[in-house]
């Protein structure tokens, strides 16, 4: 369950302090990369709190998600098609649907915890 939470620490850290330009005629690209990683980052989460964590399905998919959707973008971006629009939008989707699942399971844990303390009071 933690491995996701550690990689993005890890990646944040790394992030900040290693002097690592992209060039502008690319940063396009690794905006729809890093938000399809992203996307599996949160998927991982979710699955990892469901007990259903795979890391060789994380794995492939964080590569797999990223790749895939520069590729797309770049293919697009020569088409002059904006097909990038289309994957800002279904990973954006995935994105806050998976933090909507993370954020009702805490709820749910913090619930149960506040019903079972109101119960050991009385």
């Amino acid at each position: 369950m933690w491995l996701p939470l550690i990689g993005i620490v890890i990646g944040i850290i790394l992030g900040m302090t290693l002097p690592f330009n992209i060039p502008t005629a690319y940063s396009s690209y690794m905006s729809i990369a890093v938000l399809a990683a992203l996307d599996s980052v949160f998927g991982g989460i979710r699955s990892a709190l469901e007990n259903q964590f795979e890391a060789d399905v994380f794995i492939s998919g964080f590569f797999g998600n990223a790749i895939l959707a520069a590729v797309l973008a770049y293919i697009g971006d020569r088409l002059d098609v904006p097909i990038y629009l289309c994957a800002i939008f279904v990973f954006g989707y995935r994105l806050f649907n998976n933090f909507a699942l993370i954020r009702r399971h805490f709820l749910g844990i913090l619930r149960k915890k506040s019903y079972l303390e109101e119960s050991t009071d009385k």
